[in-house]
């Protein structure tokens, strides 16, 4: 950390109308927390901060940004505010990822992905033909952006550019493959409360985005032919979409991604990493995606809380349940190799109100049984940082009460991080396969941090 430096002349006026109180609070608490975990790098406490909170762009930085590559908005919208709120069009020009490097704090190369807050104490700002990150005042690191990949700028024979079938995250490594938009939860108040994908869907197709429901077959396999062509960055694709819970075009959810999955692999037989999230299948259903040429499994948890699970994840409970949930991860173990299961869960919700935990060590503790449950057997869960997002039932709920949904507190995340550190090295488990390299200065898995603060085998 460093002593404060002042912000271009360009932000002055901008900055009179922040709240830079906000700011000084930011910066305190990562102080306090640095020296209650001293262990942990503080670029991951920023990190986690940035995710939680979202980032602020000026306009001479959005206007930079502009020549790099952009947001995707791949499945969720990852947003503090609604699209209908961003009045310097940052859904069109935000980055999809930033990277923190050096500056005052001496940060560590740390990718981050790009979460849009305008009233967000931390900030981007151009200075003269360099981006950097403040809190308030103070100058915290240089930022650096991903060039636009060739791929980026072709099109399909339809016209369809490619980024909108086949975009990449994790700073080019991971081709993010959402082949269904929707979710059959919603409709039904059967949706997971923190998520957006349904109505992420309607914003991007109001603001004029070319998103279908359905991706078709042959647009993916064309997309990842282009991308096989002029890419030599990307290593493992990712093939996701909603939960199908009746029918797809007459399939269910296994057959359906394993269609996908099947194609692609007779195409590129080697080329990429396969991986899935799905639901929690039976055995014989994760069998068809095995079949299919799916190597990594991601049946994610979302929350293990027993208590909040039924809560905030009322269709899961209803269609599978939380116990037989666990139990199908477990059992993936057989069909994929236990490396190869890596369920998800959204940290941070269970402090969402109004039924979640007050005390964020009380919080960590019901997560962190979660984790020695799983990673006891061989199964290492990895989490992406929760931000309320506006369009979701747990924000927009509250909302209506006039009550507000903050994120998490910082401390939360600093607790889970090493919760999750502790026991991924007490169970001696590998580093996950198909997220990149691991390591402080090394990860580019963006969503949260556990990829950066893991004890990497010397």
């Amino acid at each position: 950390m460093s002593s404060r430096s002042a912000p271009p002349e360009s932000q002055l006026n901008q900055m009179e109308s922040q709240p830079l109180h906000l700011a000084d609070q930011q910066l305190a608490e990562i102080q306090r927390l640095s020296q209650m975990f001293p262990d942990l790098p503080v670029e991951a406490l920023v990190k986690e901060d940035l995710l939680r909170i979202g980032v602020s762009f000026t306009r001479e930085s959005l206007r930079h940004c502009a020549n790099f590559k952009s947001k995707s908005y791949f499945i969720f919208s990852f947003d503090m505010v609604p699209i209908e709120s961003m009045d310097q069009q940052e859904n069109l020009r935000a980055p999809e990822e930033i990277q923190l490097v050096g500056g005052p704090w001496s940060f560590n190369r740390t990718t981050v992905s790009v979460r849009v807050n305008p009233h967000s104490p931390w900030r981007i700002d151009l200075a003269g033909d360099s981006l950097h990150l403040f809190c308030g005042r103070e100058e915290i690191s240089t930022v650096e952006l991903q060039k636009i990949p060739d791929y980026y700028q072709q099109n399909l024979e339809s016209g369809q550019p490619v980024h909108e079938v086949a975009p990449t995250i994790e700073w080019g490594y991971l081709v993010y493959l959402t082949a269904y938009r929707k979710c059959q939860y919603f409709g039904f108040k059967e949706e997971c409360r923190f998520c957006d994908i349904n109505e992420n869907y309607r914003q991007q197709v109001a603001a004029g985005r070319p998103y279908r429901t359905v991706k078709p077959m042959d647009e993916m396999l064309e997309a990842l032919s282009i991308i096989d062509n002029l890419d030599d960055r990307s290593r493992a694709y990712t093939l996701t979409g909603g939960s199908i819970i009746r029918k797809l075009r007459g399939q269910g959810e296994a057959e359906f991604y394993a269609a996908y999955a099947r194609a692609i692999e007779e195409r590129f037989p080697g080329r990429w990493i396969p991986k899935a999230v799905t639901q929690a299948l039976p055995v014989a259903e994760q069998q068809i995606l095995k079949d299919a040429g799916i190597q990594i499994y991601h049946p994610n948890y979302e929350i293990w809380d027993e208590r909040l699970f039924p809560l905030l994840c009322p269709g899961k409970e209803t269609y599978v349940g939380r116990s037989e949930w666990h139990k199908r991860i477990i059992d993936a173990v057989d069909v994929f190799g236990a490396a190869n299961v890596i369920p998800n869960f959204v940290a941070g919700i269970e402090m969402s109100r109004p039924h979640g935990y007050t005390e964020p060590e009380a919080a960590v503790e019901s997560t962190r049984e979660g984790l020695d449950f799983f990673m006891s057997q061989g199964v290492c869960p990895r989490f992406t940082v929760w931000c309320p997002e506006p369009l979701s039932p747990l924000v927009k709920d509250q909302a209506a009460a006039g009550e507000s949904q903050p994120p998490a507190p910082l401390e939360y995340h600093a607790r889970l991080l090493v919760a999750w550190r502790d026991t991924h090295q007490k169970h001696q488990l590998p580093v996950p396969p198909g997220y990149g390299p691991a390591g402080s200065g090394q990860a580019i898995f963006s969503v949260s941090s556990f990829m950066d603060v893991i004890r990497v085998p010397q």
